[in-house]
C-alpha cells in the first residue's frame, strides 16, 4: 500500500537526461574537474561541462550505472547527466531513486548495449511529493554512505602509513637497529648484511584459474581479477590472506586480499619463497615495481612473469622482514575491521533502499 502524499510519476516528470559530450583522454587538460563516464570518474579536466552538482547515468558500457557529483563535473558521451537546476525534487533523493529503477535492464541498442533516453524517461514509480520527506529519506541513506566513504578514506590512509614505513625501512634504510654502515652494490649503497637479488628469489607468480561469471556460485569467497574483486564464489582457490597481480587487462595492479580467495586467469597470485611468516613485505615490494614497463606480450599486452622474475631488488635479512610484517599486521587488522564494517553498512543500506523508496518504511 502506498502512503499518503505519494504520487505516481514518470522519470520525465521530475528530471531530464542530457547527453554527455565527447572528450578523449589526450584532449583533456590538467585540472581538478572530475570526468565521468559510465564507469564513474575516469580522469580530470580543467573545464566543466556541468557547473553545478548533478547525477551521471551510464548510457553505453556500464548501462544504468548511477553516480552523484557534489561539485561541477564533465560527463562524456558514454553517459547521460542530470543537472540539479533541471529537476523538481531533492537531488540526493533522485540519486537513490535511480538506483532502484534497474535501468541496467533497459539495454536497447542492437549492436552495442545502450540505454535509450526515451525508454528511461518513460519509467514510472511512486515518490513522495513532500520535499522534506524526500530529504529525510536521502539523509538516512546518505549517513550510511558517508560512513562507508569515511571507512574507505581511513583505509587509504592506513595503507599509506604502512607504505611509508616500508619506504623508511627498506628504501631510506632507517630501520630499527640501523648502524648507518653501508656497502656498495649494483643498486647503489645498501646496509651491510643486505644483498641484491632477483624478484624471482622472493616470490613465485602462480597462475590464476578461469572462472566465468556464469559459472560462479553465490558464496563468501572473493573472485579476484586484474583490477581487484569482481565477484564472489562458493569455493576458493588460494588460502588467504594473499596478493594478486594483474596479468591481463589491468597489468601490474597489486591487490591485497584478506581472506581465502579465487584469482581468475587474468591474474597471478603470490607464493612466498624466502620463508617469511606473512606477505606484507612482498605486497609493498611489489607495489614499488613498475610492471607496466614489462607488460609486453606480443599478441595481447600482459605481464610476463619470467621478465618480472628478473627484476633486481634489495633483499634485507629475513629477521627484519619478519619484524616489519609483525608491525604492519596491526595496521592491516584495522583495515580489515573497516572493510567488514562497511560490508555490514552496505547490506543495511541495500535492504533499506527499496523499502524507503516505495513508502513501506515511513520517515
Amino acid at each position: 500500500m502506498i502512503s499518503n502524499g505519494w504520487k505516481e510519476v514518470t522519470l520525465n516528470d521530475i528530471a531530464y537526461l542530457n547527453y554527455g559530450k565527447s572528450l578523449i583522454a589526450d584532449k583533456r587538460k590538467k585540472g581538478s574537474i572530475p570526468v565521468y563516464s559510465s564507469s564513474g570518474i575516469t580522469g580530470q579536466h580543467d573545464k566543466a561541462l556541468v557547473n553545478e552538482e548533478g547525477i551521471i547515468i551510464g548510457r553505453k558500457g556500464n548501462v544504468g550505472s548511477v553516480f552523484y557529483s557534489n561539485r561541477p563535473f564533465y560527463c562524456i558521451d558514454t553517459a547521460y547527466y542530470i543537472k540539479k537546476s533541471e529537476i523538481t525534487c531533492d537531488i540526493k533523493y533522485l540519486y537513490y531513486l535511480l538506483k532502484t529503477l534497474r535501468l541496467d535492464r533497459l539495454n536497447e541498442d542492437s549492436a552495442v548495449p545502450g540505454l535509450n533516453r526515451d525508454t528511461a524517461h518513460s519509467q514510472t514509480f511512486f515518490y513522495p511529493e513532500s520535499i522534506e520527506t524526500q530529504r529525510r529519506i536521502a539523509d538516512i541513506l546518505s549517513a550510511l554512505d558517508d560512513k562507508i566513504e569515511l571507512n574507505r578514506q581511513t583505509n587509504a590512509t592506513l595503507e599509506a602509513i604502512a607504505q611509508a614505513i616500508f619506504k623508511e625501512w627498506f628504501v631510506k634504510f632507517n630501520f630499527p637497529g640501523a648502524t648507518g654502515e653501508l656497502v656498495e652494490s649494483e643498486l647503489g649503497m645498501i646496509p651491510k648484511g643486505w644483498r641484491v637479488g632477483k624478484l624471482g628469489e622472493v616470490c613465485e607468480f602462480a597462475y590464476g584459474k578461469g572462472l566465468k561469471a556464469e559459472k560462479r556460485v553465490k558464496g563468501i569467497y572473493p573472485v579476484v581479477g586484474s583490477g581487484g574483486i569482481v565477484g564472489f564464489h562458493d569455493k576458493y582457490l588460494v588460502k588467504g590472506p594473499g596478493i594478486v597481480i594483474g596479468r591481463k587487462g589491468t597489468i601490474g595492479e597489486v591487490t591485497w586480499v584478506h581472506q581465502d580467495f579465487f584469482p581468475i586467469d587474468t591474474t597471478f597470485y603470490i607464493n612466498d619463497l624466502i620463508g617469511s611468516k606473512l606477505l606484507f613485505f612482498h605486497f609493498f615490494l611489489l607495489k614499488e615495481q613498475d610492471f607496466n614497463k614489462i607488460g609486453s606480450d606480443s599478441a595481447v599486452p600482459g605481464l610476463n612473469r619470467n621478465m618480472a622474475y628478473g627484476i633486481s631488488v634489495i633483499i634485507p635479512p629475513l629477521s627484519l622482514i619478519n619484524d616489519f610484517n609483525s608491525l604492519i599486521r596491526c595496521i592491516f587488522e584495522d583495515i580489515l575491521n573497516c572493510e567488514q564494517q562497511s560490508s555490514v553498512l552496505s547490506k543495511i543500506r541495500d535492504s533499506l533502499l527499496p523499502k524507503l523508496m516505495n513508502g513501506e518504511i515511513e520517515v
